[in-house]
């Protein structure tokens, strides 16, 4: 009995030992397969041994960030979806995630996440992250202008141009087109005093924090207040407001006519969207204004938690006119969207280090050469591209038709959407005219 008890303890290390072998010989096989696809990605350098590291930690966290923003997108989805159905509109109400998210350094985190996402990834797993990613946000693959292989990043594939046609512009010239691919969040016309855009409901914000306090937008107001008759300017400032506008070649009779409404569009930019930003329409850029701010999410939570979100985060304002008035688009950027570029403007940068970081402090401004005239884009020209997802606000005057007995005025202009669609670059967002 002894001798047999004995035999066993003999037999079963061996056992355990080839178990063992049977366990982690995979492992290794992987191990050394995933070394070989990197040194091959690399040209087989010896500098490729620190992207040996570097690769496959970036990696990891591209993943865990993708699982983690896929399962946040369905539980708000599924939660809006639910709440449409019941015809429920959520209302603003803050809570505690909201003020804890003030005590959070956004900006550096944006910045962070900026620089892994531009890691260039291993050619071989370039088109597993991307379809993964489209997995997990809706995106449309086939629309992209390039192999996937050829997006050496996350970042450049976040920006990525489409196929020539896949966004065909709405030629109507009594159409006011969508410049993104996005979701529809409010929209409406602007009435009354103070000009306030509603956030959510229970909630607005006034349209000149939103564009600045040296925005057209009051001068124009006071234009068409009297137009017959229009006084000095007392300012500086406003005698250069009024050269940018005096010009013949930007100023049309159309846009003189009194009967003009102010108009504004919330569009919010999902990750998984294309992430350019086009033209709506036939302008003339005059002045960029760029705030910088704070990068709080943009998605639905967001804005019913935290007061006046478009204002406070960082944002470039393009402000202009068209042949029915003004024209603003303003591009807000969100968590992890430090990155707002214009192609009008390459060597703008955004999300920039700072020291300390003022709501009150001016934006920086420019106007753009020559004065009165500015930069002329057509509709459906690019204008400027995101980084994930975030939010375009529009704000504009359109015709609108006065009677003399009613002061409130029935809109000529009329949106094409409705809350909550969805609504892609170039397909129309409004008309007016013979409808």
């Amino acid at each position: 009995m002894k001798f047999g008890n004995w035999r066993r303890l003999l037999i079963l290390p061996c056992r355990s030992q080839l178990n063992q072998r049977r366990l982690f010989t995979p492992l290794r096989r992987i191990h050394s397969t995933f070394r070989a696809r990197a040194f091959t990605s690399n040209g087989g350098s010896n500098g490729s041994q620190g992207n040996y590291f570097m690769v496959p930690g970036a990696t990891a966290a591209i993943l865990l960030m993708l699982g983690v923003l896929h399962a946040r997108r369905l539980y708000e989805d599924k939660k809006i979806e639910v709440a449409r159905e019941k015809g429920i509109e959520f209302e603003f109400q803050p809570d505690a995630k909201a003020g804890f998210l003030r005590l959070l350094p956004l900006r550096p985190i944006s910045r962070l996440w900026g620089s892994l996402t531009s890691v260039e990834l291993p050619v071989w797993l370039r088109p597993h992250v991307y379809k993964g990613w489209a997995r997990a946000f809706h995106s449309n693959l086939e629309e992209a202008a390039l192999p996937l292989e050829k997006y050496t990043s996350l970042q450049e594939f976040f920006a990525r141009t489409l196929k020539e046609g896949s966004r065909p512009i709405d030629p109507d010239p009594q159409c006011l087109v969508s410049p993104v691919d996005g979701t529809v969040l409010r929209f409406g016309e602007i009435k009354g005093v103070g000009a306030m855009i509603d956030q959510v409901k229970g909630f607005s914000y006034s349209v000149s924090s939103l564009l600045g306090g040296s925005s057209f937008l009051p001068l124009m107001a006071e234009e068409d207040m009297h137009e017959n008759g229009s006084e000095e300017a007392n300012t500086p400032i406003e005698k250069s407001k009024k050269s940018l506008l005096a010009s013949p070649k930007v100023r049309d009779p159309a846009s003189m006519s009194p009967m003009r409404g102010l108009f504004y569009c919330v569009i919010y930019l999902k990750p998984g969207d294309y992430h350019r930003v086009h033209s709506p329409v036939d302008w003339n850029v005059l002045v960029r204004r760029h705030f910088s701010g704070n990068l709080f999410p943009l998605n639905e939570r967001a804005t019913r938690t935290i007061k006046n979100l478009y204002v406070e985060n960082e944002r470039v304002v393009l402000e202009g006119r068209w042949k029915e008035g003004f024209m603003a688009i303003a591009a807000v950027g969100a968590t992890n969207v430090g990155s707002i570029k214009l192609l009008i403007e390459p060597d703008l940068r955004t999300n920039r280090p700072r020291k300390k970081l003022l709501h009150s402090d001016p934006p920086e401004e420019r106007v753009y050469e020559p004065e009165g005239i500015g930069m002329m884009l057509k509709k459906g020209n690019e204008v400027a591209a995101f980084n994930m997802g975030s939010t375009v606000v529009l704000v504009f005057q359109a015709p609108v038709s006065k009677t003399l007995k009613e002061k409130d005025s029935s809109s000529e202009f009329s949106f094409c959407v409705k809350r909550g669609d969805r609504i892609h670059v170039g397909e129309a967002l409004g008309k007016w005219g013979d409808l």
